[in-house]
């Protein structure tokens, strides 16, 4: 981690991958280049999503309360900056599916959406989890190990 960046800045990182693993990176990013730039794009707008989240922090839920000018709840602007953000996600994901890996760095990124896409197979500790959700998370988990690529959120279910 740099000295001017955030742990949670350094997770999202598409490029922070543990480079004991890879004999020649540049290499490898080159044979996933286009992965990797998705990538950056879909980690770009985990972010967007996250800092509106942050923002809005616990009480995004508890806003309800109406502007008497405007008659729009406190809710609305950050579900509307959200579904933004997420309809120029939607894209990045399917070209995440669509796209071949060919390396381990490109199966790692293929992963990392994976993890994304069922991110509720880490709400509750793997020994809490059924069968079919532990063979994926556990799979997933490995694979962003091996890549050296973090999982997109924080794993606090098992901590």
């Amino acid at each position: 981690m740099s000295a001017n960046s955030s742990p949670k800045g350094e997770a999202l990182n598409p490029r922070n991958k543990d480079q004991t693993h890879h004999s020649e990176p540049s290499a490898e990013l080159r044979d996933d280049f286009a992965l990797v730039q998705l990538d950056t794009r879909f980690v770009a707008l985990l972010s967007e999503i996250s800092a509106v989240e942050s923002e809005h922090g616990r009480e995004f839920g508890a806003l309800g309360r109406q502007h008497p000018e405007s008659g729009r709840t406190d809710e609305a602007q950050p579900t509307q900056t959200i579904e933004s953000i997420l309809s120029r996600l939607q894209p990045v994901e399917r070209a995440i599916m669509a796209t071949p890996a060919r390396t381990i760095v490109g199966l790692g990124i293929k992963a990392r959406h994976a993890a994304y896409v069922v991110s509720e197979h880490w709400d509750a500790p793997i020994e809490q989890i059924d069968w079919d959700a532990r063979a994926v998370r556990l799979l997933i988990e490995a694979v962003c190990k091996v890549a050296g690529v973090r999982l997109p959120f924080t794993n606090e279910a098992d901590l």
